[in-house]
């Protein structure tokens, strides 16, 4: 334990030594071929990769028929009894609360959350659903901004998280999310943006990769127009 404190100790002592004070920082090497990368010629299939890299599990389907039979697929495979719905265009589009509760399914839709049991309900659902901002093809990561009906405990508590997206919500590069354009009458992205690149993941404890412990074991997306 000795050894490994001095060890620690003298990083430190290198690392003032070398210029690396509070409110100062080190000139950055050049970026070289770091930046921005883009999404090659295949926006879709790039997202599915390196999202499956990530240990998410991609859906690709057609329209939104077949969007609204694999959410169910998925539901009913995990034997979910309690689903959190969120809103969207695309959510409402799909009609889930109706199609769920017809199967025996307790539903509970997050813009009509009482307050003083909203903790509760994210707690105990088996399983969350929602929309996304946008997708980041580069690096296979869901883009969520909190508001009111799609709040971030959303897809942060329920241990299994279902995001579904049309292809035109792909950006290509993490880059593109912060260009002006794509906020509408925003000048920027909101104060709060969720980036989600596959299963909650942590090393923490003894160095040991463990999936799940701070979030959703699982995360799929559900990819329209594909």
């Amino acid at each position: 334990m000795s050894s490994a404190r001095d060890a620690f100790l003298q990083r430190v002592r290198q690392a003032v030594q070398a210029g690396n004070r509070a409110g100062q920082a080190p000139k950055l090497t050049p970026r070289g071929a770091i930046g921005y990368q883009g999404a090659g010629a295949d926006p879709i299939s790039r997202f599915r990769d390196e999202f499956t890299a990530a240990g998410g599990q991609a859906h690709l389907v057609p329209d939104w028929q077949s969007a609204v039979a694999r959410v169910l697929e998925l539901i009913q495979a995990k034997s979910a009894k309690r689903v959190l719905v969120g809103h969207g265009s695309v959510l409402d589009t799909l009609a889930l609360p109706q199609r769920l509760t017809g199967l025996g399914i307790e539903v509970i839709e997050t813009g009509a959350m009482a307050a003083h049991s909203a903790s509760e309900s994210f707690f105990a659902a088996d399983l969350g659903i929602t929309g996304v901002d946008q997708l980041i093809a580069e690096t296979g990561t869901i883009v969520l901004s909190a508001r009111p009906g799609e709040p971030r405990s959303l897809s942060l508590l329920p241990p299994v998280h279902i995001a579904v997206a049309e292809t035109s919500q792909i950006l290509p590069d993490l880059f593109d999310l912060f260009s002006a354009n794509i906020w509408g009458e925003q000048p920027a992205p909101p104060s709060c943006l969720t980036l989600i690149t596959g299963p909650s993941k942590t090393g923490d404890i003894e160095l040991r990769l463990v999936t799940g412990v701070h979030g959703p074991g699982e995360v799929h997306v559900v990819l329209i127009g594909a």
